[in-house]
């Protein structure tokens, strides 16, 4: 009664799960199914599967489920499992003409059997000396109808230990409403509850976690998770990476943390047990992240509609659109706010970040966008002089840093004012001090230092890659992705964003956006060679979210677990940023990849295509590079898919 509860339990779980566990028939050798010598099995005819060269002649199941064949000739068995998949179990190669001589059975037609169970007994003599294989083949003989993919694990194995998983197709589609709610329920769980959650904020593709205590979160249930394609630690944050649908997903977990993030909870732990540089690090990461990923979207977009307009103004297209027009005026200040506004939506996203008045920070930035402000910085209006000294008006519409470091300092008075102002002079007088002495120390001290600072660096890199030509195109194209991995290319997004904002233009951009193409080639020639359904349409959403400027679910589902795929994207990348930068393309907006194309028409200079050009023929080689290289070297069906790589920790991890 026992064992018919169990096989019970583990059917209704098959039923819920599209995963299966396959374990090996016998201790011995396991093969991928090319591998063996039988071309009806190796080329794949009967199904998808696995071979094993067994030690022994004790042949077990490899899987749970119901005896709906046993041959007459005693050599193989067929098992029809709960999720509906047939496996049958060949025992060697044409032992059909042995017509039962060397096998016992041990299992009969309608049996329910349990995984591991015995199956039979091969006489391995007696199937040596009629010169046959004793290779048993373990095969999914509807994988068409009912297998989306089988990873292997080949080698040495035992019999009954799990050497493969096959992912089966699911007849019922839930709502994506419900499939969301499940997929928080259980990552809430698997980081280690609502009580472990500091804060929780989400950038194009992961969530990112404080967590109270890392060590206690569960990665490898995450990680086998459906919805979730990996698990990182980076910049003092628990991440999550989710891919397309992390905006979604983000909704469903905030629904069911719910009133447990309190402002209190959202900033960083003092002390975490990390040492205070690496913390001071990883914060550092961290809070740039939360102060930029929310408004990434926003400024990509905004990036692509003033790139389509400067497309339209093209003399070499009959200028389409006038630059003077009341349309173009009209669609440009569309484009145009998110980044005359950047202080305020990059205020009331740090505040959030750091768990203060949000109202407070965007107000603050809007005193460096006001255009009053703006007029004065344009001309470098002067305050005031002390001492032969001038202090000046600056411009701060597309800045970052300025209005990052006021967050900070707006976080830090806000709580001291709460904690020595009486509540009833809260309300009015805590955003009253705080509006008035963090704008006027980041016009008069902080800004003029952090703004310049900026522009300096931004315009020494600028020049730095458009001097070293095709050696920084080279180098920055082969490695930048690698930063991808560890979130750590967030650190450059505001650089990148200060280089435009400073002098129109980013060379450092026009190579990142080759890497993103890159990674979506390589990809994409995975999709298309392979036969496995689950990975042509794993491969071809990647591809499609890389040539869109995402390339994290191109590198975390397919191109890290099969590293040479990851390896040919890096070498196109390279190639593609050797073009670039021989050519000194450069980008006049903000967007990259496929999708950015119109962010390389320079709308001061329409008439120049350089730059255009150099994305045209760079773009074609990173393409073509990695999805050759891709197809010839870095991946078959035959490789076997690795488990989801563990990161290497970096500073400000722990």
């Amino acid at each position: 009664m026992l064992r018919k509860r169990l096989i019970k339990g583990e059917e209704k779980q098959m039923a819920q799960s599209k995963k299966m566990q396959l374990v090996a028939p016998a201790d011995g050798k396991v093969l991928a199914l090319n591998k063996t010598s039988d071309p009806v099995f190796s080329e794949g005819t009967m199904g998808e599967g696995f071979g094993l060269e067994p030690d022994n002649g004790k042949i077990v199941s490899p899987v749970s489920g119901t005896i709906s064949m046993v041959a007459d000739t005693k050599h193989a068995v067929g098992i029809t499992t709960a999720a509906g998949l047939e496996v049958l179990v060949h025992m060697g190669i044409d032992t059909v003409g042995l017509n039962g001589r060397g096998f016992t059975m041990s299992v009969k037609s309608g049996q329910k059997i349990k995984s591991g169970d015995s199956l039979a007994t091969m006489d391995l003599k007696t199937v040596a000396d009629k010169g046959l294989a004793k290779t048993v083949m373990v095969v999914v003989t509807n994988s068409k109808e009912k297998l989306e993919g089988l990873d292997l694990v080949e080698g040495q194995a035992q019999a009954g230990a799990t050497v493969a998983t096959a992912y089966a197709k699911q007849n019922k589609k839930r709502s994506k409403k419900k499939d969301f709610d499940e997929l928080a329920t259980t990552i809430v769980a698997n980081v280690g509850g609502k009580e472990n959650v500091n804060s929780l904020i989400h950038c194009i593709t992961r969530l990112r976690f404080t967590l109270k205590d890392e060590k206690i979160a569960n990665d490898d249930n995450l990680k086998e998770t459906d919805g979730v394609i990996d698990v990182m630690h980076a910049g003092g944050q628990y991440q999550v990476v989710i891919g397309n649908e992390v905006t979604q997903v983000y909704d469903a977990v905030m629904k069911q943390l719910g009133d447990n993030l309190d402002a209190a909870s959202q900033t960083p732990p003092e002390d975490d047990g990390r040492n205070p540089l690496s913390r001071a690090f990883g914060n550092l990461i961290g809070f740039i992240t939360g102060a930029m990923s929310p408004v990434i979207g926003v400024i990509a977009a905004s990036g692509i509609i003033k790139g389509i307009l400067a497309l339209l103004t093209l003399p070499q297209l009959g200028s389409l659109l006038n630059a003077k027009s009341t349309v173009y005026l009209t669609v440009s200040a569309m484009a145009d706010s998110a980044f005359y506004f950047l202080p305020i939506l990059v205020g009331f996203a740090a505040a959030k970040r750091l768990g203060s008045d949000p109202i407070v920070a965007a107000t603050i930035g809007g005193v460096l966008a006001y255009p009053q402000i703006v007029t004065w910085g344009q001309s470098f209006k002067q305050m005031f002089e002390i001492g032969g000294f001038q202090f000046q008006f600056l411009n701060y519409t597309y800045s970052i840093f300025p209005m990052i470091l006021a967050a900070w300092m707006a976080k830090k008075l806000g709580t001291w004012l709460k904690d020595h102002l009486p509540s009833y002079l809260q309300m009015i007088f805590n955003p009253l001090i705080t509006v008035l002495i963090v704008s006027a120390i980041t016009l008069v001290i902080t800004g003029p230092i952090i703004q310049g600072a900026a522009n300096g660096i931004a315009d020494f890199i600028n020049w730095l890659v458009h001097v070293s030509g095709w050696t920084g195109g080279l180098i920055i194209g082969g490695f930048y992705q690698v930063l991808v991995i560890f979130g750590l290319h967030w650190g450059v997004v505001p650089l990148v964003a200060q280089q435009i904002a400073g002098s129109g233009e980013s060379a450092l951009n026009a190579i990142i956006s080759v890497t993103m193409v890159s990674q979506g080639a390589a990809v994409l020639a995975v999709a298309i060679k392979s036969k496995k359904t689950n990975i042509k349409e794993l491969g071809i959403a990647a591809a499609i979210s890389a040539f869109c400027g995402v390339t994290e679910p191109a590198i975390y589902g397919v191109n890290l677990r099969y590293k040479k795929v990851f390896i040919s994207g890096l070498i196109g990348s390279a190639a593609g940023g050797f073009v670039t930068g021989l050519m000194h393309g450069s980008m006049f907006g903000f967007t990259g990849s496929l999708i950015g194309f119109s962010s390389f028409f320079n709308a001061k200079n329409p008439a120049d295509l350089n730059s255009f050009y150099a994305f045209l023929l760079s773009s074609a080689v990173a393409l073509i590079v990695s999805f050759v290289l891709t197809w010839v070297w870095g991946y078959n069906d035959k490789m076997t898919l690795s488990k989801k790589v563990e990161k290497k920790r970096k500073p400000g991890t722990y």
